[in-house]
């Protein structure tokens, strides 16, 4: 078995002349939370397919749970929990149907799957709605359902492709805390996702684009490692114009809106102070506020993409 509990080796997936996956290489250690993260058609759910079974590589291989995926799919199939974005739900079952259901697939017994049932009824916050058909439960209710049954054979491994995509952020907020629920009890997990807010829940991620993977690290190596120059934050009466004015200026590295507010990257943080604030006082715009700060992950993840070619395929 090997010391990780995923491990990638230049896997390679081709659509006819699309490179899906290019060759990419990774590991996570058994217990983490490891997020792959990119934009929609980046090539994250190619990759979790190629990793649980579901679809044969070009070239490459990886081992999950020490299972080979070119040699060994079905034994890697049986080690691990799924969970897509679809949320693999039946919506025209009750909820105890559903999990009745998946406990068979799994190869439960009706005892086990008995046993299982009322944790995975507490953690979905299904209780006195077990009979309730799913179709007609909220998207956070369905959400935790989906994960308890993804997890229901207790697998050691578990994949999430985009599971919290259209659900409320509170129900986000409570699905991420099922995921750290699963990795103190040693469970590792690997979660797909575009929300740049969710990647702070990971123990490491790597970033996808065009197929490839472009970076990897903690959340705070992301952060300390890639942008090198000064970062301010500005609150000022008008960010919509702000930003359009200040994009224009030469002396401006990186800006983008975030929340209320904006980033600015400057190569030297005094002069850049000076330079924000008359340029936008100037045309009539007020700045509240101007402090430097540890650069987001979503200003990292901008840096990092721009720097490379979209991706087409996801």
């Amino acid at each position: 078995m090997s010391e990780s509990a995923i491990d990638v080796r230049e896997l390679t997936k081709k659509f006819g002349g699309l490179t899906a996956v290019d060759g990419i290489s990774f590991a996570v250690a058994r217990g983490e939370i490891f997020g792959f993260l990119g934009a929609n058609g980046a090539g994250k759910s190619t990759t979790i397919r190629m990793l649980c079974g579901l679809l044969e590589p070009t070239s490459g291989t990886a081992r999950v749970g020490g299972y080979d995926i070119n040699t060994q799919t079905e034994l890697v199939k049986k080690s691990i929990g799924y969970m897509s974005q679809k949320f693999s739900l039946y919506e025209d079952l009750t909820a105890e149907e559903n999990i009745r259901f998946f406990g068979g697939v799994y190869g439960l017994s009706k005892e086990q799957t008995r046993d299982r049932m009322q944790w995975v009824i507490e953690i979905a916050g299904l209780e006195g709605r077990g009979k309730s058909i799913t179709g007609t439960l909220s998207g956070g209710w369905k959400q935790r359902l989906a994960l308890g049954c993804a997890v229901l054979h207790r697998p050691q491994i578990v994949f999430l492709d985009e599971p919290t995509g259209g659900v409320d952020p509170v129900s986000r907020r409570r699905f991420w805390e099922l995921i750290n629920q699963l990795s103190e009890e040693k469970i590792t997990v690997l979660v797909t996702t575009h929300y740049l807010d969710e990647a702070e829940y990971c123990n490491n991620i790597v970033l996808i684009n065009a197929g490839r993977l472009i970076a990897g690290g903690s959340p705070n190596e992301f952060k300390t490692t890639h942008i090198r120059y000064p970062m301010l934050e500005a609150e000022t009466s008008d960010v919509v114009n702000a930003l359009e004015i200040l994009r224009k200026e030469p002396w401006v590295r990186k800006i983008s809106i975030f929340g209320t507010h904006l980033h600015v990257g400057i190569d030297d943080e005094a002069e850049g102070r000076r330079r924000i604030i008359s340029t936008l006082e100037a045309r009539g715009i007020g700045v509240r506020r101007l402090d430097r700060i540890v650069p987001s992950l979503e200003d990292v993840f901008l840096h990092l993409l721009e720097e490379e070619p979209a991706g087409k395929d996801g």
